[in-house]
């Protein structure tokens, strides 16, 4: 059972932004600068709307948050309304699918950085041999 009326879980989850988050945004910036990993731009109007680009590299940057993307290691659900919830999983997953084909169509490489693997430090092998 939920702690929190359904009015008050509602307004809580729609603060809830898409861009600036401190456990994923804001969190692999410093992961960037400890790596010394320059060349990224944010807000890029490119298909999918990635968190980072390299321009010169052509890389989009997924910084996916681990419950809104179904990652394996979030063992809580939610247990109101849980059809709902998966299913909003579920889309999220098909739309990741979906702009990783697409950017990988028009030539980006697409790395998509999870939540849990930014709060341990770990960058994708691929992203640091190219800064190395």
């Amino acid at each position: 059972m939920d702690k929190f009326t359904k009015e008050v879980r509602s307004k809580t989850m729609r603060a809830v932004k898409s861009r600036g988050n401190k456990s994923t945004e804001i969190a692999l910036i410093d992961l960037f600068k400890e790596h010394s990993i320059k060349g990224w731009r944010r807000n890029t109007k490119i298909f999918g709307c990635p968190d980072f680009y390299f321009p010169k590299l052509k890389v989009a940057v997924f910084a996916d948050g681990c419950f809104w993307h179904g990652c394996k290691c979030k063992k809580n659900k939610p247990k109101t309304n849980p059809a709902y919830w998966e299913t909003k999983i579920r889309k999220n997953k098909a739309r990741d699918r979906l702009v990783n084909k697409e950017l990988k169509i028009r030539g980006y490489v697409v790395l998509r950085i999870k939540e849990c693997q930014i709060k341990k430090g770990r960058l994708p092998q691929k992203l640091l041999l190219s800064f190395s």
